[in-house]
This record gives structure tokens, sequence and C-alpha cells, in this order.
């Protein structure tokens, strides 16, 4: 397979079970794409600013803005003062945020793991396990090639 075809294909596969995952998450069905990624950089990240989480989410900041005021009023996370400057307030998930994000883990998990028991011969599997190191490096291929651009 020549290398176009490939990435044309990993893209294609890795979409699709993105999308594939996305619907395994029942416990944050009433959130969008974007609100789901606010709260998993909140859980990576502990603490951000409204300016941040909006320049990681690729939103503008007052659409950020709309996204914290419904979080917040679900309980999903807190506003926090900055101890070094008052005028900046960072944002955290509450203990029902961080509930969320890991049920949504293990829902998905569950359904990864039942899809290749279930779909998956032995021999497929121990090929996706070998596969897995080269997926990671394709994964920090981005911090690479910016870091060479600099």
């Amino acid at each position: 397979m020549k290398q176009d075809n490939i990435s044309e294909e990993l893209r294609s596969a890795i979409s699709a079970l993105h999308k594939r995952l996305r619907k395994q998450m029942y416990s944050a069905e009433t959130y969008s794409i974007t609100e789901i990624e606010t709260m998993g950089l909140l859980y990576r990240r502990a603490s951000l600013l409204p300016s941040e989480l909006a320049a990681l989410t690729r939103v503008r900041a007052q659409s950020m803005s709309q996204i914290l005021k419904k979080m917040e009023a679900n309980k999903i996370v807190k506003k926090m003062p900055a101890k070094d400057d008052k005028r900046k307030t960072y944002i955290l998930l509450t203990a029902s945020g961080k509930k969320m994000v890991e049920q949504t883990r293990y829902e998905r998990d569950a359904w990864l793991s039942n899809a290749i028991s279930q779909t998956l011969t032995q021999k497929e599997k121990k090929l996706l396990g070998e596969a897995l190191p080269v997926l990671h490096k394709l994964a920090k291929a981005e911090e690479a090639t910016r870091d060479n651009r600099n």
C-alpha cells in the first residue's frame, strides 16, 4: 500500500473509531463535543483560565464563556480567583465533573474492550497491541513537526 493510501486509510479508521467512541458517552449525552473536551482538559490540567480553555478548544472567548456558564450551572465546574492576581479566575472541575469524566472514560473503555474481545481474532489483538507504540509515536509527530519549524 502506498504511503498516501496508508495515511488516508489510517485517518479514516481513526475518525470512525473516534465517532464510535463518542457515541458511548452516555453519562455526557447532553454535552457538546467542545464541552466534553473542556471537561477533559480540566481533568488533565487541574485548572485553566477561560482564555486558555478557549484557545485549547479553538472557540471564541465569548463561546467559552457560555460553555462555562452552562457547566457551572450544572455544577460541573467552579471558579477560583487567582491568588496572585484577583482579576484572573481559574476554572476547575467539581467532584461531580471529575466523576462524569471518569464515567465517560469507563463507558468508552468498556465498549472498546468488548469490541476488541468480540470482533478481533487473537492474531489481530496481538497485531493491535504491537501497533500501539507506533500510534503513540504518530500522535506525538505534531510536536516534532512544530519543533522543527521553529
